[in-house]
C-alpha cells in the first residue's frame, strides 16, 4: 500500500489522497438523518441498527414566531400565551379538511402528485379563492 507523505496510515485505510480524512457528518448534519450504526445503515433492518426516520407531529412545526407575524398581518397588536395551540390545532383541522377533498380529486383523475390547480379548485370549493394562480389571458397577434 502506498503511504502519503507527512501520514502514518495507509491510503487504503480511510485516508483519502489529500490526507485531509474521510468526509465526517459536521456539526450541521441533523441527528435524525444519522444511523444508529453507520456502516449497517444500507440494510433497512431494525436488527442491524437501523431503525428509519423518527417520526413527530409535523404541526409543532408551526412556530411561535411565525404564528406571531401571521397575527401581526392580520393587525393583532397583543397575543396571549394559549393563542399558540389553538392556531395550530385551527391550522390542522383546516388542512385535514382540504387534503380529504385534495386527495378525492387525485383518486378520480388516477395521480400521485398534487399540481397547483388541485389546491385552487379544492380553495374554490370551500368558499376561499385564492388569486394569482389561474392561467394568463392570451393575447391575439
Amino acid at each position: 500500500m502506498a503511504r502519503l507523505s507527512g501520514s502514518t496510515q495507509p491510503v487504503g485505510l480511510g485516508k483519502t489522497a489529500t490526507g485531509l480524512g474521510g468526509k465526517g457528518l459536521g456539526k450541521s448534519t441533523a441527528k435524525r438523518h444519522r444511523c444508529v450504526i453507520r456502516s449497517r445503515c444500507y440494510l433497512g433492518d431494525p436488527a442491524n441498527g437501523y431503525h428509519g426516520k423518527i417520526l413527530r407531529d409535523n404541526i409543532n412545526g408551526i412556530t411561535k414566531g411565525s404564528i406571531r407575524r401571521l397575527a401581526r398581518r392580520g393587525g393583532v397588536k397583543r397575543i396571549s400565551a394559549t393563542i399558540y395551540d389553538e392556531v395550530r390545532a385551527a391550522l390542522k383541522d383546516r388542512l385535514k379538511l382540504l387534503l380529504h377533498d385534495i386527495c378525492a380529486i387525485l383518486e378520480c383523475t388516477v395521480r400521485k402528485t398534487i399540481t397547483v390547480p388541485d389546491i385552487v379548485f379544492v380553495l374554490n370549493c370551500h368558499g376561499t379563492p385564492i388569486y394569482g394562480f389561474d392561467t394568463p389571458f392570451r393575447t391575439r397577434k
